[in-house]
């Protein structure tokens, strides 16, 4: 039998600059108000019991109302349910995508209420930054490779979701899978690595896109081109906008503690996945002790740098009338564009939001209203993660990051373009942004808490802005 948690939270937002600071509204599914305002948030989630058996089950449901501005948003934020059968799962509706790296807050239907201390979550795909999806997957949990003793383990996800809201390709599905293996290097080291892959297809917009049938499912399972009625760019190569990331990691368990080290790289064609985008990626840092009842029990650094893009030169859009003979170096595969895409323009971008890495920052809305792909990816940037509990009794989090950006190879923010130019043969300029958080829960009673938090943006990318937000949430059944 499962245990029944709810939780109700109420929180008010004020900002100095009409919008709420980056930290503020990023990774938190795409919920927060835009500006000053309050946010409501109503959850139950089923809690697996111990001696469930080979067979479990799960459900959650949770709810969401915002104001600012003097305009009102009521959301399904979460509304699953799910089955399982010792290794094997299947779950369906609209659910969070997992995420890592998590500060001491109170556990909540498998998340935690303060959130990652890490820029992606620990998934620069799905770091929960924008709103969810709804659809189905098949889960495969952690399971023993066959004729490895156990030393070799392999997890992941099989699943297909479907976007919601105004779109430039309106009603575009999106597939998704996760692969990844995990090997014993030693008692106490492990080396984990794989793969997060995604790719949106069919739907409807302007232009010809390859349209849902069986036929077409296969070939965006296996990374082929379309088959009759594609656009010419899915007939000539993968069909749909394909993209993802590959992730390595080392992870070391001491005696009351845990070190890890992570690289994710993104890529959004084959020449990412083949490492010709190198040093690109997001490298993360992080030491944790096993006891949170600490001042600090976690710290984490992350460098991200994603400029390559495999290479500023690419033969397929190289026009000598512009650029002068076509350099030696130069072939089909520079400027990747993570996140973006010619024929699905909303890009890695769902209901006004990045779907992953938040520093890769969405565009503006257009004169429709659309939010077409990502202004900003190519960037590097410095990140520190805190958590811990203040006087050991209240959790927290602050965090801390710095970055330079340089927006995309086509419209650089500031300067002249590399694009189409030798590597290092232009002197690029970037715009600062330093972007903080400092939040937390004080315990009042037992499942009653005072949230609170702290925002500040300064910078030339985003608006220079602080923000304060206050909220009381009250679970039960923990």
């Amino acid at each position: 039998m499962n245990d029944i948690v709810t939780s109700i939270l109420l929180m008010g937002a004020m900002s100095s600059g009409g919008n709420l600071p980056f930290w503020a509204v990023s990774n938190n599914f795409g919920l927060m108000p835009q500006g000053s305002g309050g946010l409501a948030i109503v959850q139950a989630y089923s809690q697996p019991s111990p001696s469930a058996g080979p067979f479990t089950y799960q459900w959650g449901a949770s709810f969401a109302g915002n104001t600012s501005g003097g305009e009102s948003c009521l959301m399904i934020d979460e509304l699953y349910a799910g089955i399982g059968w010792k290794k094997l799962g299947f779950e369906a509706g609209m659910k969070h995508h997992g995420r890592d790296f998590l500060a001491t807050g109170s556990s909540l239907g498998g998340d935690n209420t303060l959130g990652s201390i890490s820029s992606t979550a620990g998934h620069l795909v799905w770091s929960g930054n924008a709103r969810t999806m709804p659809g189905c997957a098949l889960t495969l949990a952690p399971t023993a490779v066959p004729f490895t003793g156990g030393h070799v383990r392999i997890h992941g996800s099989f699943g297909d979701y479907a976007t919601l809201g105004d779109r430039y390709v309106q009603s575009a599905l999106v597939h998704s899978t996760k692969a990844f293996f995990t090997i014993d290097l030693a008692p106490r080291l492990t080396f984990e690595l794989g793969l997060d892959h995604y790719a949106v297809w069919a739907g409807k917009g302007e232009h010809a896109v390859a349209a849902f049938s069986l036929s077409n499912y296969y070939r965006v399972i296996i990374g082929k081109n379309a088959g009759p009625g594609g656009s010419g760019s899915d007939k000539a190569n993968c069909i749909g906008d394909q993209g993802g990331a590959e992730m390595f990691k080392l992870d070391y368990r001491g005696d009351g503690y845990r070190i890890t080290l992570q690289h994710e790289v993104p890529y959004n064609d084959g020449s990412g996945m083949m490492f010709r985008n190198f040093p690109d990626g997001v490298n993360t840092l992080c030491f944790s002790f096993d006891s949170k009842d600490r001042w600090v029990s976690d710290v984490l650094y992350e460098y991200s740098y994603t400029m390559r893009q495999s290479g500023s030169l690419n033969t397929e859009s190289y026009n000598p009338d512009i650029y002068g003979p076509v350099p030696p170096e130069a072939n089909t595969q520079g400027g990747d564009n993570y996140f973006n895409n010619g024929e699905y323009r909303d890009g890695w971008v769902h209901m006004g939001r990045t779907i992953g890495y938040p520093l890769f920052f969405a565009n503006e809305p257009d004169a429709d209203g659309l939010v077409v792909g990502v202004r900003n990816n190519r960037l590097k940037a410095h990140h520190l993660g805190l958590a811990g509990k203040l006087f050991r009794k209240a959790p927290y989090k602050l965090m801390l990051t710095y970055s330079m950006n340089h927006g995309i190879y086509t419209s650089p923010y500031i300067g002249p373009s590399q694009w189409q130019r030798p590597w290092g043969s232009v002197k690029e300029e970037g715009l600062p942004q330093f972007s903080a958080a400092f939040m937390g829960e004080v315990p009042l009673t037992k499942g009653l808490s005072l949230t609170y938090g702290a925002y500040l943006d300064r910078g030339k990318v985003l608006r220079n802005t602080s923000s304060a937000t206050l909220g009381i949430r009250w679970i039960v059944g923990l």
